[in-house]
């Protein structure tokens, strides 16, 4: 699975004993809540809080979206977020750039089908926006 957007890494082992191998993460802590969420919350928040406290910053993000869903969801939002104007124009075309990974592209042709968004895929360096085109994925 090297390639295509899926890469080696190196998980330092105080990550994987602590993390990975620590059951409290993926148990459930009350009797009814019987599923994993809760400690993948937890994971999350130490993981931001970890990185506020590495860089200084103030603000930390942690997303559990993949980048096909997480490229979905910018798509959709653009979508939602056209102003009035756009909508009335029927503005419903996202260009897409060709080098994008195929499992990202099946992802977007798949969520915008059940929108209404047209998929447009070519080259970012000389694709000319159509007067429908409301946003750009690159």
């Amino acid at each position: 699975m090297i390639g295509m957007g899926f890469y080696g890494t190196a998980t330092p082992a105080v990550i994987a004993r602590n993390i990975f191998e620590n059951p409290s993460w993926y148990t459930s802590y009350t009797p009814y809540q019987a599923e994993i969420s809760q400690g993948r919350l937890e994971a999350l928040l130490n993981f931001q809080t970890m990185i506020s406290s590495l860089t200084g910053f103030g603000l930390s993000n942690c997303s559990m979206l993949d980048d096909a869903t997480a490229a979905a969801e910018a798509m959709r939002m653009m979508f939602e977020l056209r102003s009035r104007d756009a909508v009335k124009a029927g503005k419903n075309k996202c260009f897409v750039d060709g080098n994008i990974f195929p499992q990202v592209l099946s992802v977007l042709q798949t969520r915008a089908s059940g929108l209404g968004i047209e998929i447009v895929v070519g080259d970012f360096a000389s694709y000319v926006f159509e007067e429908d085109c409301y946003g750009a994925i690159v």
